[in-house]
């Protein structure tokens, strides 16, 4: 009897033993679950940290590049807007040297328009009248005050040279017009003059009766009678209107 007590107590003893280590495995089972189920987490949470690092990564080297490739182009920018800069401060350094070129040129050109007005007045004054009816709309245009006129350079220059020209021009020609001549009975004759370039002149009329000659001044043009050789002069002047065959002429000449 005392046998089967102590064989019932040890099938107790085992059975308790047994359903703690029964229960003790479904704990360490359970907790291995907990914590495989922690570490699948932990890894999915890895894996779209990853994911998403790596599409972050991505946005920001594109981000990277664009903002270097802007760089890029603004230091290309800036080079070019140097370049620019420093060619625009050579070029005005050109255009200052040009201006003051151009400047010391225009006082030159000015006062030698101003020398020449001043000596195409002077001849304006030894000019015979109908040379000076001619360039008188130029002469006009001549300033009173060289100093103080509101014509350009071009339009002063325009003027004198014209004036020149028509000057030359009548020098080298032998030239006839019809003139009204005071005479020294105090009477004004109409008579034929005859400009021989701007040194010698000759006038007949009345039908070759009267006659003179002229030849320029500082005071105009001075005319004295000449009577004597009126046929000589008269025969000139019908040779140059084709009246009559040329042939030599003599006429008298004199020098002031």
């Amino acid at each position: 009897m005392k046998k089967l007590l102590i064989i019932s107590g040890c099938a107790v003893g085992l059975c308790v033993l047994l359903g703690l280590a029964a229960g003790a495995q479904e704990a360490s089972v359970d907790k291995a679950r907990s914590a495989l189920e922690r570490w699948i987490e932990t890894e999915q949470a890895i894996a779209k940290q990853r994911q998403e690092w790596a599409v972050g990564k991505e946005m920001l080297q594109d981000r990277v590049d664009l903002l270097q490739s802007e760089i890029e182009s603004y230091r290309t920018k800036i080079k070019e807007a140097q370049a620019s800069i420093g060619e625009a401060d050579k070029k005005r350094g050109e255009l200052i040297s040009e201006n003051d070129a151009l400047k010391a040129l225009g006082d030159t050109l000015t006062t030698m328009v101003v020398d020449f007005e001043g000596r195409v007045k002077q001849l304006n004054a030894r000019l015979p009248e109908p040379l000076a009816d001619l360039v008188k709309p130029l002469s006009q245009r001549l300033p009173d005050d060289p100093n103080d006129t509101k014509l350009s350079l071009g339009l002063r220059f325009q003027n004198v040279v014209g004036i020149l020209d028509a000057v030359t021009k009548f020098n080298r020609d032998i030239k006839v017009f019809s003139e009204l001549r005071d005479l020294p009975n105090g009477q004004t004759a109409e008579v034929t003059a005859m400009y021989i370039g701007l040194g010698q002149a000759y006038y007949t009329g009345s039908n070759g009766t009267i006659a003179g000659m002229g030849r320029p001044s500082d005071a105009g043009w001075q005319w004295e009678p000449a009577d004597e050789v009126a046929g000589r002069i008269s025969e000139s002047v019908s040779i140059l209107k084709n009246e009559k065959v040329a042939s030599f002429v003599p006429l008298p000449v004199k020098v002031q």
